[in-house]
């Protein structure tokens, strides 16, 4: 019994160093980014406006100088911000109503490009995309003295999720030994989209430009 559980215990040891070892070959680089969205057009143009948001992202590089390079991340952006007033004509009561539109996708995919320690690294990839799309309608009578007593009712509140791929072509700049300036533009393109998430609505395919900027550190 103990020679069984001591050969155990090596084949463990040995299992773990195996898998280790690629992983603690491999380099890893993450890094946060700003994200201007630009509807592509119609279905995108009719339903979302140019907008601002952000995400954060991974590198994962094979040991060795290749040119391939595993990518997955997170990107938000509001695509829709809306505020209509109104007010009652005898007390001067102002309700609002606010409408925010939510676009978030989670990415996988590849990237194509030098990998080294060199000043300008240029790249091609792809992803595909899990997109989830959500809609919210809210009216407010807001207190102007105390924004913390705000009357806030939730009148309507739709999500849906979709599938999505991108194209991106970038560029990382080294500023450091371990710190590079990312940038660059995506295309992306989701389908069967619900339009402005309503009830019963037709079935949208929105394209979009997006253009990137931020910081890539590298941890391994």
């Amino acid at each position: 019994m103990k020679h069984r559980t001591r050969n155990a215990l090596v084949l463990a040891l040995v299992l773990v160093f195996a898998a280790s070892a690629p992983l603690a070959a491999m380099s890893i680089r993450g890094g946060l980014r700003v994200v201007r969205m630009e509807p592509e057009g119609a279905d995108a143009e009719d339903f979302s406006k140019a907008s601002w948001g952000g995400g954060f992202y991974a590198v994962f590089v094979p040991p060795g100088q290749g040119l391939f390079a595993a990518t997955a991340g997170f990107d938000v952006a509001n695509m829709l911000s809306q505020t209509t007033e109104f007010r009652d004509r005898v007390t001067g009561l102002r309700i609002e109503q606010q409408t925010n539109q939510w676009f978030s996708r989670f990415y996988v995919g590849g990237r194509v490009g030098p990998q080294g320690r060199g000043m300008l690294r240029p790249y091609a990839g792809a992803s595909i995309a899990l997109v989830y799309y959500s809609i919210s309608t809210d009216v407010v009578i807001p207190d102007d003295r105390d924004y913390e007593n705000e009357i806030r009712q939730n009148l309507e509140k739709e999500s849906e999720v979709a599938f999505g791929f991108d194209f991106s072509l970038g560029l990382e700049i080294k500023v450091h030994d371990r710190v590079w300036i990312d940038g660059g533009a995506k295309f992306l393109k989701s389908f069967s989209v619900p339009q402005q998430l309503g009830p019963d609505a037709e079935k949208i395919h929105p394209e979009y430009i997006q253009y990137f900027a931020g910081v890539e550190v590298g941890f391994m």
